[in-house]
């Protein structure tokens, strides 16, 4: 269970963290990527904030998390930048990829096709 402090230091990483990626995110993978954080966990003693990320517009989403991965320390440079008022220490980051809308996406297909199938047997029925 969240604190509400963990709640809120989430919160505030996720909303500077989507504008850092704003802005250098097309430097480190690419402009045709779109890139955006779906949630923040924090740790309960503040010290690792774990960032899941969805990526679109590319096929290996796996290459995007690593090559963020191999600019932690710029990002978290970035992100201390903008949020040290507001903690008393920057959080280590780690980033995960969250496929919760491919996901979404890939059962809508599937009950899409199974009412197709069922519409066109109940076609041939009426026949």
């Amino acid at each position: 269970m969240e604190t509400k402090r963990q709640k809120q230091v989430a919160e505030l990483i996720r909303r500077n963290f989507g504008h850092i990626l704003q802005q250098e995110g097309s430097y480190i993978y690419g402009a045709e990527a779109l890139v955006t954080v779906t949630s923040v966990k924090m740790t309960p003693d503040f010290g690792v904030a774990k960032i899941y990320l969805s990526v679109y517009n590319r096929e290996n989403k796996q290459a995007v998390i690593l090559e963020l991965e191999t600019q932690t320390r710029r990002l978290r440079q970035s992100l201390a930048y903008r949020i040290k008022k507001h903690v008393r220490r920057i959080p280590h980051i780690s980033f995960y990829l969250d496929d919760t809308l491919d996901e979404m996406y890939r059962l809508n297909n599937l009950f899409d096709k199974l009412d197709d199938d069922n519409q066109l047997g109940t076609e041939k029925v009426e026949e």
